[in-house]
């Protein structure tokens, strides 16, 4: 009942936020900055599930973003899906990709795990640049149509999206770290042998992990299409995405739900900001440094920092 209630009035209060920016907020800049960072919210979330929760590391997160995007070109071309088909199709094609991919390498522990991942991302990236259906290496264009539901342009739109898709994912986490799934997924990460030996059924724990990061990963870059007008595969599989993705949880902290939305709000914030005036490989160097201070000064991350003092 608690968890219900704190889920309805997590989107309750998102949803308001979203409508009073969109109607008060001019500035269309806000929205493009504001579409970013809460898309790191969802990344980092969805990451986090399986990093953090669970203590497998993902370095393919941007391949899961492109599943997403690419889900939704494809669908576009086959019958001009409206956008909430769109993220349907992104999250399950997404996340049953995610259970294959578990499936075949979670039986990997450690870095041969996170280097499966990087491999899978590889895989992926060379299959969507020899696929001409949805553009191959010359990408493809995504042409919005005009603003439903009385919003005054895609941006405020795909802004409000969003914004129900980032508290849609928190929530999600919280309800996992508080329940049993979430007691498992600690055991696994902890000491996956012992939790064996006590009767866990860890190999199912991590498939409905990778299943569930995966949806959400896809359910983030659903929308990206509407939101750029134009899609390529180096666009899409872009470093930042994986970078960011492990980055803002390290930052914010791994082990509790609200770190990724901490460290995704403040990284993600600070990129934008700095976006203006500074090229974008130094926003990559601004990502590395911070992680080497957290992991020196706070390895727990800020929330980790936080409970300790």
């Amino acid at each position: 009942m608690r968890t219900r209630t704190f889920t309805l009035g997590f989107l309750g209060a998102t949803l308001l936020f979203a409508g009073l920016a969109s109607a008060l907020v001019t500035n269309e800049y806000f929205f493009s900055a504001g579409y970013t960072v809460l898309q790191f919210v969802v990344l980092a979330t969805a990451w986090n599930i399986l990093g953090g929760y669970t203590g497998y590391v993902n370095f393919g997160s941007a391949a899961f973003f492109a599943l997403g995007a690419y889900s939704s070109i494809a669908l576009d071309r086959f019958m001009g899906a409206p956008i909430a088909l769109a993220i349907l199709a992104g999250a399950v094609v997404a996340g049953l990709v995610g259970l294959g991919m578990g499936y075949l390498t979670l039986r990997l522990r450690g870095v041969y795990f996170a280097i499966a991942t990087l491999a899978m991302a590889e895989v992926l990236f060379t299959l969507i640049v020899n696929w001409e259906y949805v553009g191959g290496a010359r990408g493809a264009y995504v042409v919005p149509t005009e603003a439903p539901l009385g919003f005054r342009s895609m941006g405020r739109l795909l802004f409000t999206i969003m914004a129900l898709m980032a508290a849609g994912s928190v929530a999600i986490a919280r309800f996992v770290q508080i329940s049993t799934l979430g007691r498992g997924l600690a055991a696994i990460r902890d000491d996956e042998v012992a939790a064996e030996c006590c009767g866990v059924p860890t190999l199912q724990l991590k498939l409905i992990s990778t299943t569930l990061s995966g949806a959400l990963m896809g359910m983030a870059g659903a929308t990206f299409p509407w939101f750029l007008s134009y899609v390529e595969p180096h666009g899409v599989f872009s470093l930042s995405y994986a970078v960011n993705s492990i980055a803002m949880p390290l930052i914010g902290g791994m082990y509790d739900w609200s770190g990724p939305l901490v460290g995704a709000l403040l990284l993600g914030g600070l990129q934008q900001i700095l976006q203006v005036n500074v090229p974008a490989d130094w926003n990559l160097f601004l990502v590395g440094a911070l992680l080497v201070v957290f992991v020196i000064a706070a390895p727990h991350g800020i929330m980790g920092f936080l409970r300790r003092t």
